[in-house]
C-alpha cells in the first residue's frame, strides 16, 4: 500500500509565495534594466550649447577693420601739378580749394618758365585783359604770393613761398621771363636780383598768352 506524504496547509501556500515573489522580482528586475538612464545619454549634446566663444572672432574682425580705416591717408591731397608749356599753363583748372599748394613742371625744350601768382584785391573787378594791358601797375601792385621757376626738364625753384594759395580771392597767374632767355643766364641773374631780372631777350612770355585767371575758394 503506497502513502503519499501531504504537505501541511501553510507549506504549500509559502512555497507557492515564495514562487510569486520570485516571478515579481524578475519582472522587477526586467522593469529595472529597461529604465535604465538612456534618455540622459540623449541629453549630451546639450554641451554644444556653448556658441559664446564664436564672439571672439566677430570682435576681431571689427577690430581689425577699424584699424585698417584709421591707417587709411592720401598723401598728395591739396598739391596741384601744374605744367608750364610755350606759353600756356596746362593742368590749371578755374578754381582750387584754399590751402592748395602749386607745384610746376617745364615741358619746354627750350625756354625757362615761371609761375608768379598775384592776388587782386577784393574789389578789383577788372577783364584779365585789362589787367594785363596794364602789366607794370600789376607788377609793381605788391609781392606776389609765390614764384616758381623750373628750366627746362628741370626740376622747380621756389623763388617766393612754397606754392601754397592759403588766402581765397582772385589771383592773376603770369611769366614775366623774356622770350628766348637763357636759362641758365636768367638763373644766375636772378640769383643776385631783389627783383626781375635784367637779361636779354625778346618781350615777357605774359605778352606771348603766358597768363591765367585763378580763384582761390574758402
Amino acid at each position: 500500500m503506497q502513502h503519499r506524504t501531504r504537505l501541511p496547509r501553510f507549506t504549500a501556500l509559502a512555497l507557492a509565495a515564495a514562487v510569486a515573489l520570485s516571478a515579481c522580482g524578475d519582472d522587477a528586475e526586467g522593469a529595472d534594466d529597461s529604465d535604465e538612464p538612456a534618455p540622459v545619454e540623449t541629453d549630451a549634446p546639450v554641451e554644444t550649447d556653448a556658441p559664446v566663444e564664436t564672439d571672439a572672432p566677430a570682435d576681431a574682425a571689427t577690430t581689425d577693420d577699424t584699424e585698417t580705416d584709421d591707417t587709411e591717408t592720401d598723401d598728395t591731397a591739396g598739391v596741384l601739378q601744374v605744367e608750364m608749356h610755350d606759353f600756356h599753363y596746362g593742368n590749371l583748372p578755374d578754381e582750387v580749394p584754399a590751402g592748395t599748394r602749386i607745384e610746376v613742371s617745364n615741358v619746354s625744350d627750350s625756354e625757362i618758365h615761371e609761375f608768379v601768382a598775384f592776388r587782386l584785391a577784393d574789389d578789383d573787378d577788372r577783364l584779365m585783359a585789362d589787367i594785363i594791358g596794364d602789366l607794370e601797375a600789376l607788377l609793381t601792385s605788391g609781392p606776389p604770393t609765390a614764384v616758381l621757376l623750373a628750366p627746362p626738364g628741370g626740376e622747380q625753384i621756389a623763388a617766393v613761398g612754397d606754392g601754397t594759395l592759403a588766402e581765397p580771392g582772385r589771383y592773376v597767374i603770369v611769366c614775366v621771363i623774356p622770350t628766348g632767355a637763357d636759362p641758365g643766364e636768367y638763373l644766375a641773374a636772378a640769383a643776385e636780383s631783389d627783383g626781375p631780372p635784367q637779361v636779354d631777350g625778346g618781350p615777357p612770355h605774359v605778352m606771348n598768352g603766358m597768363y591765367a585767371e585763378l580763384i582761390v575758394t574758402a
